[in-house]
């Protein structure tokens, strides 16, 4: 295809400037043509109709002079310069008209292809005046996108002609991992953990850091009673105590090629990122040092410790943009960066797919030297194939092979599991959707038995 040919196949699709024809001259066009056709039966000439034809297409171009020229308008674009995957989000395009025509439109915006988009906007705006036009949109992927064109087509009240404007609006998005589990957690942290039945609880009695002196009420330990405070208000008072604060716990997010299996919404990583982000959330709102590692077959990604609500977004700006390698992780190098780089005794909380971590031979023998100074605790997610596997009925031969092959499958991952397990590696796997949950009711677990 030639330059121009694609100029003028661009100029159809929305995405070049230019003049076009509408549905109404074609239209006006069509029903001439059938009368020239009915009057040349009459013996109408070959001239006649080249004239007529000509003298309608020479008027419709008066249609013209009746639309704003290009340089009276004048467009811009208001939208957030965050987004949350998933989320609908309302984006704005402000368009004004300084000439003293009125005119319909058709606008598409120059969304990337991943975010949702429906038809082209259509409406109007009157004579020497502005407008503001709204749309919602969905990114589907996380990342950092450019949004670079607005496609614009304006008619004037005839209707015979179309003007077509690309304006170049530069503007720059960034769509961040869906935070509506940190927020719920935020919210109101008890109500978050109940749905696995965990309490956010005191520590043992004299353990943790005392937090204040208050009035006795039943079922408190009586061991806790301050009987100084007592004495002097002649009132019974307890002393509180709360966990310790302070405790660093390391977040380790896996990018290899396993964490690119798809759920029913995204993919092993996303859900892995919404849960290590309401973690990270869940920990710095308890005074601990957070830190972040994200790593495939090499590291890609380390937030060094810090403590403060502030250092969330640190954390966020840091992963937002993390992809999934078409490689298998190379675990032992992490685990070996990590004894490098993290010397104070902290939580090790691994987000990755356990079934491969299990014939990870060579990640045994680092971990069990960081096992002498860190607590280990790997998170993965339930392969629900497998147990759609194991739980269906054997109804004919091959459903029955299948589901023995899924059970000998799943007694492997059991048997590895006890023998990491009898080193101190605690494994877990949970429902896509309770990944959170899970993730964050195991750490408030560990905080409440004062394990660090």
């Amino acid at each position: 295809m030639t330059k121009s040919l694609k100029s003028l196949w661009a100029r159809f699709l929305f995405q070049d400037r230019g003049i076009l024809p509408t549905q109404r001259l074609l239209l006006l066009f069509l029903i001439l043509s059938l009368f020239l056709m009915l009057g040349s039966v009459w013996g109408v000439s070959w001239g006649y109709v080249f004239f007529v034809n000509g003298f309608i297409f020479l008027a419709s171009l008066a249609d013209l002079l009746f639309s704003p020229r290009k340089n009276q308008l004048f467009f811009s674009r208001f939208l957030s310069e965050e987004m949350e995957r998933g989320i609908n989000y309302s984006f704005k395009i402000n368009v004004r008209n300084e000439s003293v025509y009125p005119f319909s439109y058709r606008l598409i915006d120059g969304l990337p292809q991943s975010f949702d988009q429906g038809v082209p906007l259509a409406g109007s705006i009157p004579k020497e005046s502005a407008s503001t036009i709204s749309y919602e949109t969905t990114a589907k992927e996380r990342g950092k996108y450019e949004i670079q064109k607005l496609y614009f087509r304006y008619r004037s009240l005839l209707g015979l002609w179309e003007k077509q404007v690309t304006v170049d609006l530069a503007d720059t998005i960034k769509v961040i991992p869906d935070l509506t589990e940190t927020k719920q957690y935020l919210e109101n942290a008890q109500q978050f953990l109940l749905h696995e039945g965990l309490k956010i609880r005191r520590q043992r009695s004299g353990a943790g850091d005392f937090s204040k002196i208050r009035s006795y009420v039943v079922g408190d330990d009586p061991r806790k009673i301050n009987w100084r405070q007592t004495a002097k208000l002649h009132e019974v008072m307890t002393n509180e105590y709360e966990p310790e604060h302070g405790k660093y716990i390391t977040i380790l997010i896996d990018c290899g090629r396993m964490m690119g299996a798809e759920l029913k919404k995204g993919n092993r990583l996303e859900r892995t990122l919404e849960a290590a982000i309401t973690c990270t959330a869940a920990a710095l709102q308890k005074g601990d040092y957070v830190s972040v590692l994200a790593f495939s077959k090499e590291i890609k990604v380390y937030v060094p410790p810090a403590k403060g609500m502030a250092h969330l977004q640190t954390i966020l700006q840091a992963i937002y943009n993390l992809k999934v390698d078409a490689a298998e992780s190379n675990y032992a190098a992490v685990l070996q960066y990590l004894e490098m780089v993290q010397k104070k005794r902290s939580l090790l909380l691994l987000f990755s797919d356990v079934r491969t971590f299990l014939h990870e031979e060579s990640a045994l023998i680092y971990l069990k030297k960081l096992r002498q100074r860190h607590l280990f605790l790997m998170i993965g997610i339930e392969d629900l194939s497998l147990q759609r596997r194991i739980n269906q009925e054997p109804v004919d031969v091959q459903t029955a092979m299948l589901k023995s092959i899924a059970e000998q499958q799943n007694l492997i991952k059991k048997r590895e599991k006890n023998k990491w397990e009898k080193q101190g590696l605690q494994m877990i796997e949970a429902k896509e959707e309770k990944l959170a949950i899970t993730a964050v009711s195991h750490y408030i677990d560990i905080m409440n038995q004062n394990l660090l």
